[in-house]
């Protein structure tokens, strides 16, 4: 999903930097978008200033800034009772920390732009109950506030930085793919029939693409939202807004959610 948002903003004529701890396969999708790649890690709090002040000494400013790092936790130790303490903080380093240190490195650049947009990865389970995904559900749920205390900031502060989050409904991301191969071993059944179920509790009847998470991306960065911050715009074929998706929880293996 991060090559495809990176794909939908360089065709609305951004200069685009991409980050990842992953070195050859940033450069690999680098030089795919014919766009610049310099490696992060999210969760070090130190790099944040160096890619920031990288980002600004190759082209004057940052005028967006997307957090889309995020994990889903192990697959196997997910429930409020079997959760170990060291995989709660690891889902929370990458998905909350880092989210908060990139707003945090984030709103200076901006500040010295005189303008800037944040654009914070939520997800559908941060508005709903995750019972089967217990860290993964609580961290989204923690972008969502942190998103609205930054916009909040900023307003106040006069700063003409926005700040929104955005929340996927079930992308098959490869991440995905993977859970969901798990979930069909765990229950014994086919993965045809998990994608099937999944399919099945979304309203508009399929999953959520990258691409439209990329241009709901694209809106919240445009001048076309110039009046929007604070806000949570939700991308998953009505699974929230129909209130459904707590129904599909209870006919499956709830081990299922969204992209990070």
């Amino acid at each position: 999903m991060d090559a495809c948002i990176a794909h939908r903003f360089i065709a609305e004529g951004a200069q685009v930097v991409i980050t990842d701890v992953l070195v050859d396969a940033g450069h690999t999708t680098a030089a795919e978008l014919r766009c610049a790649f310099i490696q992060q890690d999210v969760v070090n709090e130190a790099r944040w200033t160096e890619v920031i002040a990288e980002v600004e000494k190759r082209f004057g400013a940052l005028h967006i800034l997307v957090n889309n790092a995020g994990i889903l936790g192990p697959m196997d130790a997910i429930t409020p009772e079997n959760t170990p303490l060291e995989a709660w903080k690891r889902v929370f380093a990458v998905n909350v920390d880092a989210v908060f240190l990139g707003c945090r490195a984030a709103i200076p650049a901006m500040r010295r732009a005189g303008s800037g947009v944040i654009i914070n990865m939520s997800s559908v389970a941060g508005l709903l109950a995750t019972p089967y995904a217990t860290a993964y559900g609580a961290s989204k749920a923690t972008v969502r506030q942190l998103t609205k205390s930054v916009a909040q900031y900023c307003a106040q502060e006069k700063l003409k930085i926005r700040c929104n989050s955005l929340h996927p409904g079930i992308v098959r991301t490869p991440l995905w793919e993977t859970h969901v191969e798990e979930e069909a071993r765990q229950r014994g059944v086919s993965v045809a029939a998990c994608i099937a179920e999944a399919a099945a509790g979304i309203p508009l009847g399929d999953f959520t693409l990258a691409e439209d998470v990329a241009a709901a991306a694209a809106y919240l960065a445009s001048n076309d939202a110039r009046h929007v911050t604070g806000a949570k715009l939700v991308v998953d074929g009505g699974v929230v807004g129909c209130d459904t998706f707590a129904s599909y929880l209870k006919s499956t293996q709830p081990n299922a959610w969204g992209s990070p």
